[in-house]
């Protein structure tokens, strides 16, 4: 595929050109001009407001500055004159403001402490520089101090103190031994910000007498170094053998281990403080705590998140850092130290305050006498910055009086200038953190026009790409700049050019035709100057036969074309590369005129390969892919896509028409069934591919039909069975001439956006349908129905006319017609439109409503007259509320509904109403501008309902025969309550329903008792309220009527008797022994002691003999070695199956009439012939319980 870009030999300048106008006059960056034209002092450098010197070293305080004629400078100290030439050791540096005061001859720095101040000055001006405050660094000596040495036990925390002397600017801090070996630093031992050593818990190995704190000064360079502080730890085996030897046999003595001690903080102290830190500085917050285990430290910011991207954790997370800190970051950080066996936290509130920063500071202003213009200053801060301004460094108070300057607070605004007004400003924002100095001078010039582009530049450009020629300008008032083809040419305007404000012109579409010399004119008030330039358009370079994808043979050889087109005055370069990078260095690669050819090729050649063609202008590349195989491919057709067409050309160009022709390229085994044509306008739309038409496969000439005032390229896509080829390269350009418009715009409407206005729209032509440049719209109307003449306007390429002073919706004849500089389009369609609507004048009458029922309302209405309307008709507004319900006579916030009816209608209905109350509603008419007034609001009500359910039934006292029932009235009666119904029947033990009882009670009762009702019986209640429209929904409830107390009684007796507590004793004790044995038995493997069964069943000839006395041994199932499963013996008939096993409990019992309980557990006994043992009986799921034998006796 090939790849094309040009390159603009004038982009470079234009980059310039376009940031030259950015205020009233903005003075471009030539050096000739600068030199030529007065200019007020700029300070260009200076030194730092805080300036820490070096008391070894000379001082030297910067204040450089430029200006025409070149600046004098001054200076002051401490606020009054500094004359310098009275001091041997200052000297100021020629042509310059700086000053270089002497030390290293004698000088002592200490003498010229202070504030300094710059001011340089002309004709034109004076600005000064910051306050400098000059310090010089000290690095004093530690102070002497007898360091005691530190005892600590094992396990406890300790604080090294460094307390460094103060230093100008404060020393860094860092601890080492005597090996000048930096001490190790972990989340135990860790210094802090103040440069203290602190652990959290000492250990035996923190044992050493070289802990030495160091300050570091980087100013001067020198390092200060602490007494070296000593440490012994006592662990708790040590301590306790020293105790030991001190202290007789009789003493008690033994120092504590070491316990584990939650989380205290040692910096900071307290649960809260406060700290104040500046915007844009580095906010650092710091946690350290004493604990045993090392507390960890966990930070958080009450309220709200971290800042992401700024923040940062230091010193194993003791110390939270976020830079570049903003009013934002006010508020309260929490750290949180924490071990296993608590935590402890300390809240810190933090104030981020600003010194003064700039928001718009003052630049400056070059204006033309009689000019206006502003210096704006405007600075922020926390607190509010205070504003003021100097003039020339004199507070603008006292300054000398400019009638042409007014200040106004921040701002001050210049009106008239005259050259005298030229000065230089001050602007100072200030408030307690800090200030803000700011110069901008105010240069009044009359200058003739100047035109800084060299005369007779060349500029080259490629065919069909923009031409952007400079004329770089400046005078004083701004010169207007025209531009004329050829020397005496007319003057260029149209779109084919666009003037930009910098004084370049540029040709959109270059053609060769447009080669040759170009003249820019730049007049003002004082004078009028030109200049030549030229232009060359050059043909693009292409590729006319690209390379193409290659399959070989390994050890073959393989060639590559790259056939080239190119303009003859331009040099081309032809350059391959293999997989974007440069060619093997192999001798294989041979690299001729128009080709690239590979011989002995090997696998490693695998790859792609670009052919690029550059000159100073363009570039153009194409590639093709090389595959090596092994062997000769298998001959099998390969169908693909074809490959692109190419050699387009144009013949029997035309107004309207021209001949495109082409060759086909490759069908690849498919044939080509249709070319598609497409076309691009490069002068409208450059870039953009349009569907022109498609021809038969067979054909390979077509004729187009073209449009005016387009500039054509046209390219041919290949389609076969397979897909569509790539598109070939574009023709050569054909620019048609220009012609009347052929249609006018569509989609005309005309709607009113205000009473007394027409708005007329319409979708505008493209710039293909154009036809030709200067595309205008004559806009015409006219009221319909009135005899009235058009009115028409002419308008440049927009898609709205606002017609103003229309009556209010009256409609109107509207039709827009196309034109360019050629002439008109066709007469246009007419359409109509309506001036703006105005709300309706008058309200429907006639207002009537019909209460259907008791939630259903129609309401009638008259029309209102269509004239009164004023708009479109969209139909009727209902707003309906309810004023107070009947029942309660209460009345509630007002809530209006709306409901909106469509169209010309004359009835409504409105649902959803609540019964028996009372409602008004009123009738609007609506149309597109809103509604109208209402009618007088109608009074309707709703007939009386059925009520909702009461508000609740509760059952309480409930006795041996009665219940006491309490309700509360329903929430919407929706009438006049007439009673209550209730309802009530008996529920059994199996759910059954007994008879329904009904009674009527006054509905200004609020409780009922209950009489004569069974005891300890279940009712059901039904509950419901009525008026006189009926019934409403229901409630239910149930409740229960106590024991009866004699058969309590008699039941509590038979409980407490003696006897029968004994009797389920005993019984309880038998069957605990029952399970028991049956347990024991288990665990031996199921084992029954049968002999006597074996001898009456068993064949003898089968029967095991024991080894010792040979006597029969005991029967046991090989099933009884398996975990019981639920089930798994027991039949669900509760029977035992002969074939499950072959001791059943006939053969071992007294017969089947051993007893079950009701979960299926066996509790009788069964005997065989020997002594009665407990059996196994049925087993299952559920081992027998005490309980469930009791439930089986009782």
């Amino acid at each position: 595929m090939m790849k094309k870009k040009i390159i603009s030999a004038s982009k470079a300048s234009l980059v310039l050109l376009l940031c030259q106008m950015v205020s009233a006059l903005d003075v471009p960056l030539d050096s000739k001009l600068l030199e030529e034209l007065s200019q007020p002092p700029t300070i260009t450098q200076q030194s730092p407001k805080d300036y820490i010197v070096d008391p070894r070293e000379n001082i030297v305080i910067q204040c450089e500055a430029k200006g025409k004629p070149p600046p004098s400078f001054s200076w002051t100290r401490n606020g009054t004159h500094f004359d310098i030439d009275k001091d041997a050791q200052v000297t100021m540096k020629p042509n310059s403001g700086t000053l270089v005061i002497n030390i290293m001859n004698g000088g002592k720095a200490e003498a010229y402490e202070g504030v300094y101040q710059c001011t340089a000055r002309n004709e034109r001006g004076a600005a000064i520089s910051n306050n400098i405050v000059i310090r010089p660094s000290r690095s004093p000596l530690w102070t002497k101090e007898k360091l005691e040495p530190n005892q600590v036990r094992e396990g406890d925390s300790l604080v090294l103190h460094c307390r460094p002397p103060v230093g100008l600017p404060p020393p860094i801090i860092f601890w080492m031994d005597n090996a000048f070996q930096r001490l190790p630093q972990s989340e135990r031992v860790s210094q802090g910000l103040n440069g203290d050593l602190y652990f959290s818990n000492v250990q035996p190995e923190d044992t050493r007498e070289d802990y030495i704190c160091y300050a570091r000064f980087n100013h001067t360079q020198t390092i200060q170094q602490k007494q070296p502080i000593s440490v012994k730890v006592f662990s708790m085996d040590s301590l306790n053998d020293t105790i030991a030897a001190n202290l007789s046999d009789t003493d008690i003595y033994g120092a504590k281990p070491v316990t584990e001690r939650q989380p205290v903080l040692l910096t900071p102290t307290g649960s809260t403080s406060t700290k104040v830190e500046l915007r844009g500085n580095v906010l650092l917050l710091e946690c350290i705590a004493a604990g045993l285990p090392t507390p960890v430290i966990r930070w958080i910011k009450e309220g709200g998140e971290l800042p992401a991207n700024r923040t940062f954790f230091e010193n194993f997370k003791k110390t939270l850092k976020i830079v570049d800190v903003s009013e934002a970051d006010s508020g309260n950080y929490k750290c949180i130290a924490r071990n296993t066996l608590g935590s402890a936290h300390h809240v810190i509130s933090v104030t981020v305050k600003a010194a003064p920063y700039w928001i718009t500071a003052p630049r400056n202003l070059v204006l033309s006498p009689g000019e206006d213009g502003t210096l704006i200053c405007r600075a922020n801060g926390n607190p509010k910055p205070d504003i003021s301004w100097l003039a020339n460094g004199v507070p603008i108070a006292i300054a000398p009086e400019d009638p042409s300057r007014k200040v106004d607070g921040d701002t001050i605004i210049f009106s008239q200038v005259q050259e005298r007004s030229s000065a230089v400003y001050q602007c100072n924002a200030s408030n307690e953190y800090g200030y803000l100095l700011a110069n901008a001078f105010v240069n009044v010039l009359a200058e003739p026009p100047r035109i800084l582009t060299a005369a007779n530049k060349l500029y080259q450009v490629i065919a069909d790409s923009p031409a952007l020629l400079d004329c770089a300008y400046f005078g004083s008032p701004k010169p207007e700049i025209e531009w004329f083809k050829g020397v005496k040419g007319s003057i260029l305007r149209g779109n084919e050019y666009i003037f930009h404000d910098n004084g370049t012109l540029e040709i959109p579409v270059a053609q060769k035709d447009g080669s040759g010399t170009y003249t820019c004119v730049a007049r003002n008030e004082l004078g009028k100057i030109q200049n030549e330039v030229q232009l060359e358009v050059k043909d693009p370079t292409m590729i006319i036969k690209q390379p193409e994808y290659k399959v070989i043979q390994r050890y073959g050889q393989v060639s590559f074309e790259c056939i080239i087109k190119h303009d003859s005055t331009l040099l081309p370069t032809v350059i391959w590369l293999k997989d974007n990078g440069e060619l093997p260095d192999d001798e294989r690669f041979l690299v001729g005129k128009d080709n690239l050819t590979i011989m002995n090729v090997t696998d490693k050649d695998d790859g792609t390969y670009t052919c690029i063609v550059n000159t100073t202008l363009d570039s153009v590349s194409a590639s093709a892919v090389l595959t090596v195989v092994a062997a000769p491919p298998t001959p099998a057709i390969i169908y693909a896509r074809p490959n692109p067409p190419f050699d387009l050309e144009l013949t029997g160009q035309l107004e309207r028409s021209v001949e495109l022709s082409w060759v086909p390229g490759d069908e690849n085994n498919s044939p080509i069934t249709n070319f598609v044509i497409e076309y691009e306008d490069g002068l409208h739309e450059p870039g953009v591919w349009h569907h022109q038409t498609e021809v038969p496969g067979t054909q390979t000439t077509v004729q187009l039909k073209l449009s005016p005032y387009v500039n054509y390229s046209f390219r041919v896509i290949a389609v076969n069975e397979i897909g569509r080829s790539q598109p070939s390269e574009p023709s050569e350009q054909y620019l048609t001439k220009s012609a009347n418009p052929d249609e006018n715009p569509s989609n005309v409407q005309g709607i009113g956006s205000e009473p007394d206005n027409l708005v007329i729209t319409w979708e505008s032509l493209t710039g293909f349908q154009s036809n030709g440049p200067g595309l205008q719209y004559k806009v015409s109307w006219r009221q319909k129905d009135v005899d009235d003449e058009w009115t028409s306007v002419i308008v440049a390429n927009v898609s709205k006319y606002i017609v103003s002073g229309t009556p209010t919706f009256v409609p109107y004849e509207i039709k827009v017609q196309a034109l360019n500089d050629l002439g008109y389009a066709p007469e246009p369609a007419e359409v109509i439109g309506h001036s703006g609507e105005d709300l309706p004048m008058v309200a429907p009458g006639n207002v009537q409503v019909h209460v259907i029922n008791s939630t259903l309302a129609k309401v009638h209405w008259d029309t209102v007259p269509l004239k009164t309307v004023r708009g479109h008709l969209q139909g009727y507004k209902v707003y309906y509320w309810k004023v107070q319900s009947l029942s309660r006579r209460s009345r509630r916030h007002v809530e209006k509904k709306i409901l909106t009816f469509r169209g010309n209608k004359t009835f409504g209905m409105l649902p959803g109403l609540e019964p028996y109350s009372s409602y008004k509603l009123n009738v609007r008419v609506v149309n597109g501008k809103g509604e109208g007034p209402a009618s007088p609001d109608k009074v309707f009500k709703t007939p009386e309902g059925v009520p909702s359910s009461p508000s609740f039934l509760k059952i309480t006292n409930p006795t041996l025969d009665s219940l006491t029932l309490e309700w509360g009235s329903p929430t919407h009666p929706n009438g006049v309550l007439t009673s209550y119904i209730l309802k009530f029947q008996p529920i059994n033990n199996t759910h059954e329903l007994g008879p329904l009882v009904e009674i009527r009670i006054p509905a200004n009762e609020s409780s009922l008792i209950l009489k004569n009702l069974n005891y300890s019986t279940r009712y059901k209640f039904y509950f419901n309220a009525q008026t006189s429209v009926g019934s409403g929904s229901q409630i239910t409830e149930e409740a229960v009527t106590i024991m009866d107390e004699a058969m309590a009684s008699r039941q509590v007796d038979i409980a407490t008797q003696g006897w029968f507590i004994g009797l389920m004793c005993a019984v309880a004790l038998l069957i605990l022994i029952l399970l028991i044995v049956c347990f024991i038995r288990r665990n031996k493997g199921g084992k029954y002691p049968v002999k006597e069964k074996e001898d009456a069943h068993a064949d003898p000839e089968i029967q095991p003999m024991k080894e010792d006395d040979g006597t029969f041994g005991e029967y046991s199932d090989a099933e009884d070695h398996k975990p019981l499963k639920k089930g798994s013996r027991t039949p669900s008939d509760r029977t035992v199956k002969k074939e499950d096993s072959d001791d059943s409990l006939v053969d071992y019992g007294e017969g089947v009439n051993g007893q079950f309980n009701e979960d299926g557990s066996f509790i009788g006994q069964y005997s065989g012939k020997k002594e009665k043992e407990p059996a196994e009986g049925n087993e299952s799921s559920e081992a027998p319980s005490p309980v469930n034998a009791m439930n089986s006796f009782v």
